[in-house]
């Protein structure tokens, strides 16, 4: 609620430029797989870029009638389209080896052959990235882990790795890898907290439920149990994070970003612990 229009209007010109850079570097098919995600990650990473924006304005086939603008000629958009393919795909291959589903199976023979397109400089990103990945699957699969910082430690390592990848920074490299890697190990565990019903509904892993819940509780008392441990770690993860972003030369976006790390973070956690506590209330009545 803090967000100004203005940063709003830019925020939606990254994420247009965002589709359109995925657009003309890897195809139409591949912009389904667009997100708010490595749209951030431009966002951030321009942050440090002292070039001018540039911006057009015109229809695009989702909204034919209403013309929007459009980031374009941004290196980090580049960057943030190629890793957008990255971790896509490897999600969806994820997916097949969890699941085996026929949806994931098509979705991951779509994407395939988009990788191909990778430019070479990238290459060893994506090696980096699915090896970070690769120690994750590790400990989702083996099980042997005594705590969620363990279990979020490598996408912890993966997000400070894309950023410090990019902006290479060797004067503030200890601030960026802090702040990647506990916005990382933040994003894990409230997704795996946003989860964590369907997860036990599906008898699919869940970390959460494997470290936390060792007396095998039902849902409704787990969660009112976990509630303040969960919120303090968030918040602890949130905190380092504004802290390591106010040590950064900020150039530009400084308003969008410390909207984000100050007051988005705490109102996602809010969203989730919300809409627990209602569902846990509405079973009890």
């Amino acid at each position: 609620m803090e967000l100004k229009i203005k940063d709003y209007e830019k925020i939606k010109a990254y994420y247009c430029g965002l589709c359109r850079n995925i657009k003309y570097d890897f195809g139409n098919l591949p912009r389904i797989t667009l997100n708010y995600d490595t749209t951030f990650l431009a966002i951030f990473l321009d942050a440090f870029s002292k070039d001018k924006e540039k911006y057009i304005k015109k229809n695009c086939i989702l909204h034919p009638v209403k013309k929007r603008v459009f980031l374009i000629d941004n290196e980090p958009l580049k960057y943030a389209s190629t890793l957008n393919i990255i971790l896509a795909y490897h999600k969806v291959l994820d997916d097949v080896t969890d699941d085996n589903t026929l949806k994931s199976k098509i979705f991951s023979s779509i994407l395939k052959p988009y990788l191909n397109k990778i430019p070479n400089n990238f290459q060893n990103t994506e090696e980096n990235i699915v090896e970070k990945l690769d120690k994750l699957y590790y400990l989702e699969k083996n099980k042997n882990i005594n705590s969620l910082d363990e279990l979020s430690h490598p996408f912890g390592e993966l997000t400070a790795y894309t950023i410090m990848a990019y902006l290479n920074n060797k004067e503030y490299e200890d601030a960026l890898y802090h702040l990647g890697y506990n916005l990382g190990k933040w994003i894990y565990i409230i997704d795996a907290f946003d989860d964590l019903e369907k997860d036990l509904k599906r008898n699919e892993f869940n970390g959460i439920d494997l470290i936390l819940n060792k007396d095998n509780m039902p849902y409704d008392d787990f969660v009112v149990s976990i509630e303040n441990r969960l919120n303090f770690i968030l918040t602890s993860y949130a905190r380092e994070c504004s802290i390591a972003l106010e040590s950064l030369p900020i150039v530009k976006n400084k308003d969008i970003l410390f909207n984000i790390f100050n007051f988005g973070l705490l109102e996602k956690m809010d969203k989730v612990f919300e809409t627990k506590r209602r569902k846990t209330n509405e079973k009890s009545l």
